[in-house]
């Protein structure tokens, strides 16, 4: 006899990942159409890229690392160099590939660092 309540969260863990696949779909279709190729400084570092990248893409690629889980990584890394974001794919790989981060939006994280970490303090000092 199954515990209902195993079967409850196991069915709910899978509406929430096929939601976020789900999601993933129609925000990468819109995202595709409506952002496009976005133009970095040639020398563009991780924080620059990151302050330039729309928070639509980085909610899509926490979105994609949540239900794909490690098979995120090579959909990550197609859509990034399509978008011509090139600095972000390294680090959007490693931690789809890190086990236990998918619950973590550590790429809206990363944006959101991004934004207030003021330019003259990057890198920081002694790294």
């Amino acid at each position: 006899m199954e515990n209902p309540d195993l079967t409850n969260l196991v069915a709910v863990v899978i509406g929430l990942l096929l939601l976020g696949l789900v999601l993933s779909g129609v925000l990468a279709v819109w995202i595709i159409a409506r952002v496009r190729r976005l133009h970095l400084p040639p020398d563009a570092d991780l924080l620059t890229a990151l302050r330039l990248t729309p928070f639509s893409v980085v909610l899509l690629l926490d979105l994609l690392d949540f239900s794909l889980d490690i098979f995120a990584a090579p959909i990550a890394w197609g859509l990034l160099s399509y978008l011509g974001l090139r600095p972000l794919r390294g680090i959007t790989v490693v931690e789809s590939l890190i086990p236990g981060t998918q619950v973590l939006p550590t790429m809206t994280i990363a944006w959101l660092v991004a934004r207030l970490v003021k330019r003259d303090s990057w890198p920081l000092p002694g790294v």
